[in-house]
């Protein structure tokens, strides 16, 4: 190798200088170089649950009027595969992904792909880790590795694993320097297992939003959209429609870019007022910042 007046480069330099150039294109810590995709949003129906136990029906109904195309399917009524399929194309909706326990694959794979299948999602995915894989580091590697193997099916036979996480996840065991999400992401493979971050979940840990959607760049395909009001303390107070709450919406869709983020999942798990009012302002606000209408 030379340098840039010709002069020949020493060996060691030449190997240091090309070591240089390797990690500089090596891909973030999780995951391979951020897909180019075109953002789209999404309503988890979480945030619906309440009206919903009064008639699915007319929710679905009143969610498409407002706006939304997409749901995630969580917190519904335990209906048959075909049954809530007809009521979301009664309603003019589509489910993209859903939450769901993964117990259930690694004993009954076949059905539960069939299941999910119908219901038409791209990707499924606990709402945490399973319970008996939480007390220490042991069992938290384990719970990884089995979600891992999980994902590794799952994404054979067409669907995508998520894991979504919370405020704890941010936490440390005694034995060991890492929070448990990057433990999750670091044992678990990024084609296997992808990150469903939630945002103000990650803003109650006091964890910086946008900084970790980078660290995910690659593994981040969709994020939960959520806002959040804190305290003196930085405590969760409650949550909050969309950009009205603590998150830093403009950090967080310049990393949403540069990570590869495909979908914007709002939810909301609670608030005053109406759930139908929230999900109204921040479909307005997903509209206006990530749909650019």
């Amino acid at each position: 190798m030379k340098h840039r007046d010709g002069m020949k480069m020493p060996r060691r330099d030449a190997l240091a200088a090309m070591g240089a150039i390797a990690l500089a294109a090596k891909p973030g810590l999780f995951a391979e170089a951020a897909p180019k995709s075109t953002a789209k949003i999404a309503l988890q129906l979480y945030t619906m649950r309440e009206p919903t136990k009064a008639d699915l029906a007319d929710t679905l109904k009143k969610v498409r009027a407002m706006g939304w195309e997409y749901v995630q399917w969580s917190g519904m009524p335990d209906l048959p595969a075909d049954k809530i399929r007809a009521a979301l194309d009664t309603a003019g909706l589509k489910a993209m992904a859903c939450h769901c326990g993964v117990e259930a694959f690694e004993t009954d794979f076949d059905n539960q792909l069939k299941f999910w299948k119908t219901v038409g999602v791209e990707a499924v995915g606990p709402g945490g880790m399973m319970k008996e894989c939480q007390k220490s580091l042991a069992d938290w590697i384990a719970g990884a590795k089995r979600l891992d193997a999980i994902g590794a099916k799952l994404r054979e036979a067409g669907l995508r694993l998520t894991f979504h996480n919370h405020s704890g996840e941010f936490e440390k065991f005694d034995d060991d320097p890492r929070c448990k999400l990057d433990i999750l992401y670091e044992t678990a493979s990024p084609k296997n297992l992808t990150a469903e971050l939630d945002l103000a979940w990650i803003k109650v840990a006091k964890v910086d939003p946008a900084a970790y959607l980078r660290k995910c760049k690659g593994r981040c395909i969709q994020v939960h959209a959520k806002d959040v009001l804190l305290d003196k303390d930085g405590k969760k107070k409650k949550f909050a429609p969309l950009g009205q709450g603590e998150l830093d919406w403009k950090a967080v869709f310049a990393a949403g870019a540069e990570a590869g983020v495909q979908w914007y999942i709002y939810e909301q798990d609670d608030g005053d007022g109406s759930p139908f009012d929230w999900a109204q302002v921040s479909y307005e606000f997903l509209s206006k910042n990530v749909l650019g209408k």
